[in-house]
Order: structure tokens, then C-alpha cells, then sequence
């Protein structure tokens, strides 16, 4: 009697870029949850939480690309064309990047990658650290009365230099959300001190929704200070705006230079 084998099913090739939030694997999306569980690969960054990897199920690959501010384990073009090739020889592989795929995160580059390859790619957005870990500690990035808009800034372009924009958002009245700056936090503050707004409110959080997560809140002349003493280190982001007025530890920072004022 002849004996056939049956083949295995090719599954169709496809990519998920999936938002994993600011660090708290709860603050993933519940459509992000979803793509998790039905992927065959899950390519991660250095900032995603290892229990997202979890939802994923026991056959998947789970596949580190390590992309965080000076540590580029594999460059952005070896990623892409990694998610092609596991694409098309395992079938649905999900992306799952830090935070929202669209804020400096490169994600459309990756999406146009897959379309150069005809796979067809989806996004789950994600919440971003911009609003989420600033909101997370009673910061509101809009305030009536404090703040009419916001801006988020790469504080290091590619070519390592501090952005243009930034010395646009530091004339404006806008609270601005620096990401990737905590290195060139010094050279920020300097901005700030010449467009003489060496009193406006400043937060810098160091991996914020997490447990690692630390804060230092201080004034543009203070906030390098303050930082180094906390022993702020990246991921971090910082924030000028007077919203930062209403963090708690605030508070005594306004009552002393009240008392300064009336000497």
C-alpha cells in the first residue's frame, strides 16, 4: 500500500507593527494582545516589555533586535530584512516596537520595506511615552490656562546633533516633550537659558511606567542638577513646559523662589 505524506501548509506571508506602549506591558492595546497571539515570529526592541512575549503562542520565534539610544544590536536595514525573510518562510511575523511604531520609531520605513516585497503589512498603533508617561505623573501635556498644544522632539537627529526644531519649541509657549535627549540634556537646558526661561518648570522621567521608573523635577537653571542626583539615565524623557508646574513635587520649588522674590 503507498503511503502519501501530507504536505505542511505555506502560510501567506505578513507583517503586524505592533505599539507596545511606553514599558507596562498592561498598556498594550488589546488589538496588539490579539496580533500577539495568532504571530509565528515576534521581533522585539530593547525597549518592549519580555512579558508582552508571553501572549505569543509557544511556537512562535521570538527574535530580539535590540534598538534602543546607544545600544543598536542590529541595524535598521538587517531588521527590515529580517521581518521580509521570516515573513516569507514562517508567515505572520509581528513588529513590536516601543511605544507607537510613528513616533520616532521608524515604522513607516518598515512598512515601505514590506510593500517593496509585496507583503501585505498592517498597523496597531501604540500609546506613546510622549503623552502616556508624562500623563502618568499627573503631567498633562495640554492644561487650560498652562499650555494651548504640545510638541515632541528628538533630542539626537541621526547624525547625532540636537534638532533644529528645538530651538523653534523653546520660543514658543508649548509644553515640549524631548525623547532621546537625556544625553544632551546640558546642551537642551542652554537653549532654554537663551531665550531667558531659566525659571519654566522641568521633568525628566527615566523609564516611565515601569518598575525602574525615576523622576526628577526642577527649573531650566536646576533640572542638570537634579537629574544627576536622581541618577537619571536612558530611556528618558524630559519636559519643559509650566504644566510641570502641577506635579506634586513641584511645590516646594514654587514656594522657595516665592520666598526668594520677596527678599
Amino acid at each position: 500500500m503507498i503511503q502519501t505524506q501530507t504536505k505542511t501548509a505555506v502560510k501567506e506571508p505578513r507583517i503586524t507593527l505592533v505599539g507596545a506602549g511606553p514599558g507596562d506591558a498592561e498598556l498594550i492595546t488589546l488589538k496588539g494582545i490579539k496580533a500577539l497571539q495568532t504571530a509565528d515570529v515576534v521581533l522585539y526592541d530593547a525597549l518592549v516589555n519580555n512579558e508582552l512575549l508571553d501572549f505569543a503562542p509557544a511556537h512562535a520565534h521570538k527574535v530580539y533586535v535590540g534598538k534602543r539610544s546607544g545600544d543598536h544590536s542590529y541595524s535598521q536595514d538587517a531588521v527590515n530584512k529580517l521581518m521580509i525573510d521570516y515573513a516569507i518562510n514562517y508567515g505572520h511575523v509581528v513588529r513590536l516596537k516601543g511605544g507607537d511604531p510613528f513616533v520616532f520609531g521608524r515604522g513607516y520605513e518598515e512598512l515601505d520595506f514590506a510593500a517593496s516585497y509585496s507583503i501585505p503589512a498592517q498597523v496597531i498603533p501604540g500609546i506613546s511615552s510622549s503623552i502616556s508617561v508624562p500623563g502618568l505623573q499627573n503631567i498633562p501635556v495640554t492644561h487650560r490656562g498652562l499650555s494651548e498644544s504640545f510638541w515632541v522632539v528628538t533630542g539626537t537627529t541621526s547624525n547625532g546633533e540636537i534638532s533644529g526644531d528645538l530651538y523653534e519649541a523653546a520660543r514658543s509657549k508649548a509644553t515640549v516633550v524631548v525623547l532621546m535627549g537625556i544625553h544632551k540634556l546640558a546642551e537642551i537646558v542652554e537653549i532654554y537659558k537663551k531665550e531667558g526661561k531659566n525659571k519654566l518648570p522641568v521633568a525628566v522621567i527615566q523609564s516611565g511606567s515601569t518598575r525602574e521608573e525615576k523622576v526628577a523635577i526642577g527649573v531650566v537653571d536646576t533640572i542638570v542638577e537634579v537629574a544627576e542626583e536622581n541618577k537619571i539615565k536612558s530611556p528618558a524623557l524630559i519636559i519643559f513646559g509650566e504644566v510641570v508646574s502641577l506635579h506634586p513635587k513641584f511645590q516646594p520649588i514654587r514656594e522657595f523662589y516665592d520666598i526668594v522674590a520677596q527678599e
